[in-house]
């Protein structure tokens, strides 16, 4: 499948959170264009790894599997860079950007706590990179699908 990198719909809040803000007057039209891919980009330390994917599992997932819409999500890690990296996939945009972002700051907010909890942090103390949330985002950005190569059967070799 080829993704092409479309800009993201809004701009990240100032806490670092995945945010789905209404889209510009000239996104309208692209909507309803059929699938589109939410990409994010985590900042995520090695040793930290489980940890995000624990918080992700408590949090995120259960959520995204009531949201209308959701059609399913991958979550990748990146050794070199240290990432997350997340592709949430949506029927339409118009379905992704009709979620009310006081409940994604909600489930922001249950996801930093699970990270917390799983890294034995306080953040009363001001431990992790940072106080609130362990693992901040890095980029956010939407992705339009334009195109699928379906794995075929090995040709035999004679």
């Amino acid at each position: 499948m080829l993704l092409l990198l479309a800009g993201l719909p809004g701009k990240a809040n100032a806490f670092n959170q995945r945010s789905t803000a209404l889209p510009e007057a000239s996104d309208i039209s692209r909507q309803d264009r059929g699938d589109v891919v939410e990409q994010l980009r985590l900042r995520v330390p090695a040793a930290a790894r489980e940890a995000w994917l624990t918080a992700e599992r408590q949090s995120w997932e259960p959520w995204l599997r009531q949201q209308d819409g959701f059609l399913g999500r991958e979550l990748l890690w990146d050794g070199q860079r240290e990432e997350g990296l997340l592709l949430i996939r949506w029927r339409s945009r118009r379905q992704w950007l009709a979620i009310p972002e006081r409940d994604i700051a909600a489930v922001q907010r249950q996801f930093e706590a699970s990270a917390r909890r799983a890294l034995a942090l306080d953040p009363a103390a001001g431990e992790g990179p940072t106080a609130s949330n362990p693992f901040p985002l890095v980029f956010a950005g939407e992705l339009e699908p334009v195109g699928l190569t379906p794995a075929g059967e090995a040709e035999a070799v004679p």
